[in-house]
Parts: C-alpha cells; sequence; structure tokens
C-alpha cells in the first residue's frame, strides 16, 4: 500500500527462522524481491510505474546490492547484527517523523541521487532488504514524483535491486534457506499484491506511524544483540 515490502519488519523473523543473520540476508531480499515484484505488476498494470526513473535509478541500486552481498560473506556477526539495528531505527523513525510530504515536478530530476540509490543497495545487499524505506522518500522529495508513482516506481526498482542481490547471495553456496524461502514466498506474493491494490483505502499516517515505531522497538532489540 505504501509502495514498501517491509523487509526490514520481515527481517527478525527470518533470522530467528533461519539461525544466521547471513543466511537470513539471502532469504529475506528473495522475499523482499518477490512481493516487491508483485506489487509493482499491480501498479504498473494501473500506470503508477514511470520507466525513465527506473531506467536511471535501477542500475545504481543493482550494482550496489551486488557489491552488498559480496561483503557480507567478508563481515562479522557481530557487525551484521550491528547494521540490520541501524537500518531498523534509521527507518522507523524516517518513516514514523518525516511523512513523505509530496513535491512533485513537471521536469523530474531523474540524474540526482545515483550515489545514494548506489550506497543504499549496498547497504540493502549486505543486510538482505531492498531499503524501498531509504529511496521512497528520495524518489518524491529529490527526484519529484508525485506519491502513487513513487509507490509503483519504489517497488519495481526494489525488484531488480532484490533479485540481484538474491542472485549474488545464492552463489555463494550458504546464503539462503530455501524452505524458509518458500515458506516467505507463500505469503510475500500475494501480500504484495493485494497491498498493491488496496493503495489509499487505509490511513497512511496511521499505518506509517504504527509501522515505525514497531521498527524501532525491533532495532533497539538486535543492537542489544549485536553489544552481546
Amino acid at each position: 500500500m505504501l509502495g514498501l515490502v517491509l523487509g526490514t519488519l520481515r527481517l527478525p523473523l527470518i533470522v530467528i527462522a533461519t539461525g544466521s543473520p547471513l543466511a537470513a540476508a539471502g532469504t529475506n531480499i528473495a522475499i523482499s524481491a518477490a512481493a516487491a515484484g508483485a506489487g509493482g505488476l499491480s501498479h504498473a498494470r494501473e500506470r503508477r510505474v514511470d520507466w525513465r526513473v527506473v531506467a536511471w535509478t535501477a542500475p545504481p541500486s543493482v550494482a550496489g546490492a551486488i557489491a552488498g552481498a559480496l561483503l557480507a560473506d567478508d563481515v562479522s556477526e557481530a557487525l551484521l547484527y550491528g547494521l540490520i539495528a541501524a537500518v531498523l531505527v534509521w527507518s522507523g523513525i524516517d518513516l514514523a517523523l518525516r511523512p513523505i510530504a509530496p513535491r512533485p515536478r513537471a521536469g523530474l530530476r531523474v540524474g540526482r541521487g545515483g550515489v545514494l540509490v548506489f550506497l543504499i543497495g549496498v547497504l540493502g545487499g549486505a543486510v538482505g532488504v531492498i531499503l524501498g524505506t531509504l529511496r521512497m522518500p528520495a524518489l518524491v522529495r529529490s527526484v519529484g514524483l508525485d506519491v502513487r508513482r513513487a509507490a509503483g516506481t519504489n517497488l519495481v526498482v526494489g525488484f531488480l535491486l532484490g533479485a540481484a542481490g538474491f542472485a549474488t547471495h545464492a552463489a555463494g553456496g550458504e546464503g539462503v534457506d530455501y524452505p524458509v524461502l518458500a515458506a516467505g514466498l507463500a505469503g510475500g506474493l500475494p501480500g504484495g499484491w493485494l497491498g498493491a491494490r488496496a493503495t489509499g483505502r487505509i490511513s497512511e499516517d496511521a499505518l506509517r506511524l504504527a509501522l515505525g515505531g514497531v521498527l524501532v522497538l525491533v532495532g533497539v532489540a538486535f543492537a542489544l544483540q549485536a553489544a552481546l
């Protein structure tokens, strides 16, 4: 509904299910990619995807996701937990306290944010999330998309980023827990599709505040885990 698949909210459950931050990263990013693809398809059918923006932002996002997934093997488990905590807390605060105010522009600034989306891709690829919570505000505030088109565009870019991150993790041999992935896909695919169809039917502010609060609480729990 928000143009996000909220892999940051799912990630703690995947870590518990797999018992490994590395396996959770590969598994979760695959589920996120599938959910984003299902939602993005629905948005595309409703003409809520700006393909020009996709063409400009997807390549650096994908390159970043591959780089991040490759780096994940060399990162300690404690650091991975710390990165997860930082992403969760930042995403939660940003989602809850900074409403995405639309700044639609006739001439979109498609060249802006290339470095930013690359860095988002690196972090997402390493941790196992597509970080639509960070990319969505950039599409609205910096590029100049309206919220509805930003939602669809964000999901399509997230799908491409997630697919690249999953492929890189899978090539590593131990980066994906396939039974957990199957269970996640069973919920993620219909959830992404139904959410896209329900865009605008529930108060965005209510959803945003609730999700932001949950992300912060879970992020604190991961920070404590990283410190232990």
